[in-house]
């Protein structure tokens, strides 16, 4: 795995702005290396925009991800719910991801946290079968149908693992341009809970089957 400290990666005055550049091009190598990535806080700091565009940069990149918030003893039960609120209003992109409120002086929190690590790493490599992807699917479907789109709903037929380290599931069906990005979430969601992929992102690919009875051309 590979730990990224964004308070470490601040730099104050155009003295640093050579070294922080080379920092962040350092760090982007690292996420692009790592099978897991701890993206380490600092609770008494704001979320800068660097801190978002690295989590984003992880989240594209298909990396599993560990959060940790660093220096959580010395706040008061106030200050703890306010940086909660902070994290989740900023970096909502993360819902996935498996975060650690934690003290790396006094240690609190650490086992914790590489236990999540393996986790992660774990729900990143998993293996899908297509029986239980399918049988997903459809419960999911059965749930919750697509909405239509004008006249056109689509329809979802099967599923099977795409690719892993992130997981990948392909969804087999006609119409599937029409899936809407709401019903995408929805079926992300479904996938996580059923297979425990907590702590990885996770794609879905559509894939439109083919109608035998087409005219070729």
């Amino acid at each position: 795995y590979r730990l990224i400290d964004t308070a470490g990666l601040r730099r104050k005055g155009r003295v640093f702005e050579a070294v922080e550049k080379f920092s962040v091009i350092k760090t982007l190598h690292a996420i692009e290396n790592a099978h897991v990535v701890v993206l380490l806080l600092d609770a008494r700091q704001d979320i800068s925009d660097q801190d978002s565009h690295i989590a984003g940069f992880v989240a594209e990149s298909g990396r599993a991800l560990v959060v940790g918030i660093n220096k959580w003893d010395g706040l008061d039960s106030v200050a703890r719910e306010e940086v909660k609120r902070v994290v989740h209003r900023k970096l909502p992109f993360l819902s996935w991801a498996r975060f650690h409120y934690l003290s790396a002086q006094t240690g609190h929190g650490v086992d914790g946290l590489m236990k999540s690590v393996v986790l992660s790493y774990q729900a990143a490599t998993r293996k899908l079968s297509t029986p239980k992807l399918t049988r997903a699917l459809r419960e999911a479907v059965e749930r919750q149908q697509p909405p239509r789109k004008g006249r056109i709903r689509p329809k979802l037929r099967y599923a099977h693992q795409g690719g892993r380290n992130p997981p990948i599931v392909t969804v087999h069906g006609n119409a599937l341009e029409a899936v809407t990005a709401v019903y995408r979430r929805y079926l992300e969601a479904q996938f996580r809970q059923r297979f425990d992929l907590e702590g990885t992102p996770l794609r879905i690919e559509w894939k439109t089957s083919k109608n035998p009875y087409a005219t070729k051309e």
